[in-house]
């Protein structure tokens, strides 16, 4: 098997913050890796030294030689000023170079620059690269090629430099956390995307489904040393298991063996030297590993939440539009006690909206939302709270409360709570600006809890938050003693947490969907199969020639050519080999080093052009052949 990279003893400091040390692992031809961490032990970092972006403290990252990389960062900036098909254009891109190389020889008049420029193109297959530009974009529902990059949404941006990523068809893609702010349709045509290519892959994601349904192999970052399971993430959920189960099996026998030799080393201080000598070693060696002994430090969700009474919220025709795009159109819901309610659909169809007009923060164009006296809402929004980054972490939370009453009537301190969502002594006196990403949306979530809520309403809770933090997140939903409504394109999450959805079509049409993400997507895979298969039939009847009574009835589900199709059919035989002889010929021109300038880009425009028309009746060749004779 060919390495395509070699990660070796890296390390990574931040100050006095260590996030990584001696970090190695490969990504071999063909492998597909997922790299699972806690948040705030460097994920980001690490993708960004591999990718070229930052210098590691010690170690080296090494590439196969002339390998394509494509890297998808988490946040893509890109240029003022920039047109969504020149953002795609990366500079970083060789097949990008190589277009820019053309483009001035012929602007030049260097016939051997010329040469080199065309080499490269047919090297690359660079001639249609702008056709297929359009076609990913367009199918990231990306249609306003000429649109400015900073008029784009944050999630129109993330697929912008997806798509900029995915067109250079390299041998090895780097992607850190690609399928935040996707909707759930474009996760899935993504998931399918790298499924069938053979590119191979080292990625950072949250998206558990996409983990299982992607990846060949996971690589976790744990307690400093990297651990590699063979398999996706279902196969590491259980070897990781048996791993911690193995070490707390050692650990107990280290500590039963450590209060022994305590014992010995208390009873017998003459035997402190001599021939006890490398017990007393051993011993020392023991009380280390005991002393730090593994430690899962998850997340512990415990709080309370407030009494919340039988009336929860009743919407009655609610109506909102945004000039011509209409969100909301007469809708109306009973939200019930207890109700764990998920709302999917696709960017754009007003489900941030919704949520919004029920806390208050945008007016409907009519109806109401009569909310009931005991709801008492934490909400999570989507932007995040705004933190100064002059303050430390523990003054976050002190400004909101003092002391945290847990479920069992238990109270924390501000401090004991925060050790509580991972963040020791030393960190709650850092500055909120020195925590990572994760880190922060775990401060949010922290924060929003604080208040003992009874009614939560979590919008995109699953972005930049851990996979380890997600679970404890799930179960504690799970057994939340109150209302929840949540927003995500997570499948795994949703999953988990909602038992009924509203699906956000569009045009202000609202789906009631009773049952999780997984039981909506199979009704809506066999709703669509049968209407593909009606319209089919439709088509086809549609198109049915009636036979003459001279002529035979085809056989059913299938048409015989029209009369016209089959000498359509046989002259694209003829024309197809004819254009690709031309292209030939003008190939074997320009290689032949004898052409003038003019020659040349006059070759080289009709080169592109036979390469459109070759493609365009060859896939009319397929659709004709297709038709029984």
């Amino acid at each position: 098997m060919i390495t395509y990279l070699q990660v070796e003893s890296l390390g990574k400091s931040f100050g006095e913050r260590e996030l990584f040390r001696d970090i190695s692992f490969s990504v071999a031809e063909n492998q597909r890796v997922g790299l699972i961490a806690r948040n705030g032990t460097g994920k980001s970092t690490l993708m960004e030294i591999i990718a070229g972006r930052q210098r590691s403290d010690e170690g080296e990252v090494v590439f196969r030689r002339d390998l394509k990389v494509g890297y998808l960062e988490q946040n893509p900036t890109f240029r003022p000023g920039q047109t969504v098909l020149e953002a795609c254009f990366r500079e970083e891109n060789e097949t990008v170079r190589a277009i820019a190389r053309y483009e001035r020889a012929l602007a030049g008049d260097d016939p051997g620059a010329m040469q080199e420029a065309i080499s490269d193109m047919d090297r690359l297959k660079a001639w249609d690269y702008e056709q297929r530009c359009k076609q990913i974009l367009s199918r990231l529902r990306i249609e306003n090629f000429s649109q400015p990059v900073e008029s784009l949404s944050g999630g129109q941006i993330k697929r912008v430099a997806l798509a900029g990523v995915l067109i250079g068809e390299p041998d090895l893609l780097l992607l850190d956390e690609p399928t935040n702010h996707l909707d759930l349709e474009m996760t899935g045509w993504l998931e399918e995307y790298l499924s069938r290519s053979k590119t191979s892959l080292l990625m950072v994601t949250h998206d558990r489904y996409f983990l299982d349904r992607v990846c060949s192999d996971i690589v976790e970052i744990d307690g400093g040393k990297v651990y590699t399971y063979k398999g996706n993430y279902s196969y590491y959920l259980e070897k990781r298991q048996e791993r911690i189960d193995a070490a707390a099996s050692q650990l107990d026998k280290d500590r039963n063996i450590y209060r022994r030799e305590l014992e010995w080393m208390r009873r017998q201080p003459q035997a402190r030297a001599g021939k006890a000598q490398y017990r007393i070693d051993a011993f020392h060696d023991l009380k280390e590993r005991v002393q730090g002994g593994r430690n899962e430090g998850n997340v512990r969700i415990e709080v309370k939440s407030s009494y919340i009474g039988k009336k929860i919220f009743e919407i009655k025709d609610l109506c909102k539009s945004f000039g011509e795009v209409r969100i909301l159109d007469r809708f109306s819901y009973a939200f019930a006690r207890y109700e764990k309610l998920g709302i999917i659909g696709e960017n754009g169809t007003g489900k941030s909206t919704f949520i919004k007009m029920l806390m208050g923060l945008v007016e409907p164009d009519s109806g109401t939302i009569d909310i009931g006296q005991t709801v008492r809402f934490g909400y999570y929004s989507q932007e995040g709270l705004e933190f100064d980054d002059s303050m430390k972490v523990i003054d976050v939370v002190t400004r909101i409360a003092d002391e945290i009453t847990l479920s069992g009537g238990r109270r924390l301190s501000a401090s004991q709570f925060l050790q509580h969502f991972l963040f020791p002594p030393e960190v709650q006196y850092n500055y909120v600006a020195k925590l990572s990403g994760g880190e922060r949306r775990r401060l949010y979530l922290c924060t929003v809890l604080i208040g003992n809520p009874n009614f939560l309403i979590l919008d995109e809770p699953t972005n930049d938050l851990d996979i380890m933090t997600l679970n404890i997140l799930e179960e504690y939903l799970q057994g939340f003693d109150g209302c929840v409504m949540v927003v995500s394109h997570d499948r795994y999450f949703m999953d988990k947490v909602a038992d009924h959805l509203l699906v956000f079509r569009g045009g202000g049409q609202i789906k009631d969907f009773p049952g999780n993400y997984s039981r909506y997507l199979e009704w809506k895979t066999a709703r669509e199969a049968e209407e593909k298969a009606l319209q089919t039939e439709r088509h086809t009847a549609d198109r049915q020639e009636q036979p003459s009574r001279h002529t035979t009835a085809p056989s059913p589900g299938r048409r015989r050519m029209t009369f016209k199709e089959k000498r359509e059919f046989e002259a694209l035989g003829e024309e197809i080999p004819r254009l690709e002889a031309e292209k030939a010929t003008l190939e074997e021109r320009i290689s032949s080093g004898t052409l003038g300038i003019e020659e040349l880009n006059a070759d080289s425009t009709r080169i592109g052009e036979l390469i459109g028309l070759i493609d365009e009746k060859s896939m009319r060749w397929l659709e004709l052949s297709e038709i029984e004779g």
